[in-house]
């Protein structure tokens, strides 16, 4: 299988829960979407970190398959995130944002980098992430996220990079303030006619909404008991759902609806620890059995109510 590539952002992130906190841990968009992808098809990562970047982090993405022929090393210091968690986990509150040399972050592709068929770009500045799409030879799909920053500053480039864009994901607030419509179907089939053929919108513990094929789906998050850390799940999304979705075609429903099982599945493996741990030690078939497990959740049979 050809390899998706993934342009973002390589952090170490501290974080605060009611569950405990981690210190400078592996993170960042590239990373959560990696270790999620990589059980699916092979990943090549592009991103910068500084010189204090630890040779161990390296060391796990390499173990992992990840290749990191694209991660650049400047000298400086490594992007920085720190936020904390209430009792809800809906929402992160960010208390430091240390961009470091992720400000000047410009990406360089290779010969090979340029060849991908599926390529994720992550939450970074849309004129990035026009910059790469335009030294791409011939992706046959292209999947992009955004956030309220982004949104907020660059919207008419955020909005000519979807015309590009295949698979478009973004949470629920950011879709309606897009679009500035005040329900979720109405702004799902308005970000479709801007470009993107399969439009997933994250709703967080409450699950995903599909919109693909003129039609919106609704699908649950995959049920977990005890959450410690949210952070990257909506990356990690990502990987799981472009990762087995790689090689498919958009058109073919039944298989992007499974993307999206497999999206919250790996979703809800990276919630149940801090950082990256969970998504380091599993292997594809603790994801199947979750997918199995799924399946029998979601599953009402055929019968119908009686007249």
């Amino acid at each position: 299988m050809d390899p998706i590539l993934v342009v973002g952002s390589v952090a170490l992130d501290s974080v605060k829960t009611p569950d405990g906190e981690c210190k400078e841990a592996l993170g960042g968009s590239a990373v959560y979407f990696s270790l999620a992808a990589r059980l699916f098809a092979p990943v090549q990562m592009i991103g910068v970190v500084g010189s204090d970047f630890p040779q161990e982090h390296r060391e796990l993405l390499e173990s992992r398959g990840v290749d990191l022929a694209g991660l650049e090393v400047v000298r400086g210091k490594t992007f920085r995130w720190e936020g904390s968690y209430q009792k809800d986990f809906n929402s992160a509150k960010t208390l430091n944002t240390h961009l470091n040399v992720f400000e000047a972050f410009k990406p360089k592709l290779s010969t090979a980098h340029k060849q991908a068929s599926v390529v994720f770009l992550a939450n970074i500045d849309p004129e990035l992430q026009w910059e790469v799409l335009s030294q791409m030879e011939e992706p046959q799909l292209v999947a992009c996220d955004t956030m309220n920053y982004w949104i907020s500053l660059k919207k008419p480039a955020l909005k000519e990079l979807l015309s590009k864009v295949d698979v478009f994901f973004v949470n629920e607030e950011e879709a309606r303030k897009l679009t500035r419509e005040s329900s979720n179907l109405r702004a799902a089939r308005k970000l479709s006619e801007w470009g993107p053929s399969v439009v997933v919108i994250k709703k967080g513990e409450h699950g995903a909404l599909l919109y693909a094929g003129g039609r919106l789906y609704a699908f649950p998050a995959y049920p977990v008991e005890d959450v410690k850390d949210p952070t990257g799940a909506g990356d990690t999304f990502a990987g799981g759902f472009l990762g087995y979705l790689a090689g498919g075609d958009l058109r073919d429903i039944r298989r992007v609806k499974r993307a999206m099982l497999f999206g919250s599945i790996m979703a809800s493996f990276t919630v149940q620890d801090f950082s990256t741990r969970m998504l380091e030690r599993i292997e594809l078939t603790a994801a199947q059995d979750r997918y199995k497990d799924f399946l029998d959740l979601l599953d009402v049979g055929e019968s119908l109510i009686a007249a």
